[in-house]
């Protein structure tokens, strides 16, 4: 990932994270992105029994100040806030150990058994001989992938 989008998440996630608790909410993600002309700033947010219109809105309000006080990012940006969705994306330990039971998508940075993206369903989190993993159950087969080599995680919804 480029330094400047990492420094811009980082910087925007540590600004925005009290607002989005504050309105009882929870900080899914943040995703910057450069376009063409201008940053693309998303922040996902979630609650108990779903994110309102509302609340994205209200949120979008106090973000895009906050954001624009401090110059972050640097020139023009988009702001988009809205639930995660149905494929709601896996970022961080508690993530993994809430969505235990669930179906996920990860696809990783390296081949792990031949492959690198798996669907199954999501078994545990554990730590093993100092790495984090996941334990997924693919097809009756479990398997373990390291967390460090997760390079996207996404909840599967099943119809």
């Amino acid at each position: 990932m480029d330094t400047a989008k990492r420094s811009y998440r980082d910087l925007i996630w540590d600004l925005v994270e009290p607002v989005v608790e504050s309105e009882g909410t929870e900080l899914v993600q943040v995703e910057c992105l450069r376009m063409k002309s201008r940053w693309l700033v998303r922040i996902y947010i979630d609650k108990e029994g779903g994110v309102t219109l509302d609340d994205c809105a209200g949120i979008s309000h106090q973000v895009g100040d906050l954001l624009d006080v401090h110059n972050i990012p640097v020139g023009p940006y988009t702001l988009e806030v809205s639930s995660p969705g149905l494929d709601r994306p896996l970022a961080r330990e508690k993530d993994f150990i809430a969505f235990k039971g669930h179906a996920v998508k990860i696809r990783t940075k390296g081949d792990i058994e031949g492959r690198k993206n798996f669907k199954g369903v999501l078994l545990d989190y554990i730590e093993r001989e100092g790495t984090k993993e996941i334990v997924l159950d693919v097809d009756g087969k479990h398997i373990h992938i390291p967390r460090n080599l997760i390079h996207k995680a996404n909840l599967e919804y099943e119809f």
